[in-house]
């Protein structure tokens, strides 16, 4: 239960630095940051297995670079969904779910070493 918690704080802190990676990704603080690090995750967990399964043959057909359109769209999901959550965009979002792929992931591996 702690690691999870620590997670979320860790998925916050990604949505934070992400203004300054894509100045177009506007987030209004550390309550809408930890607000939007659970959408996101309810939304990876319940509509992307979902939108990969149905997008599959394109997904085929580009060797697997459509689920980077996946995760944008779903990215300017939460953005549509959160109030102070603001996505400037298509390509904003696609670089903006890329960074914070990233910079969670460095985040996690610095923070939370077992």
């Amino acid at each position: 239960m702690l690691n999870l918690l620590a997670v979320w704080i860790v998925n916050a802190l990604a949505l934070l630095a992400l203004p300054y990676v894509v100045p177009t990704i506007q987030i209004a603080g550390f309550g809408t940051a930890l607000l939007v690090a659970i959408v996101l995750g309810l939304i990876n967990t319940l509509l992307r297995p979902l939108l990969i399964l149905l997008t599959l043959p394109a997904t085929l057909l580009t060797l697997g670079l459509f689920i980077f359109v996946i995760n944008a769209l779903l990215f300017m999901l939460a953005g549509n969904l959160i109030g102070g959550f603001h996505v400037g965009g298509f390509w904003p979002a696609l670089l903006g779910s890329i960074g914070y792929s990233l910079i969670s992931w460095l985040l996690s591996a610095i923070l939370l070493r077992k």
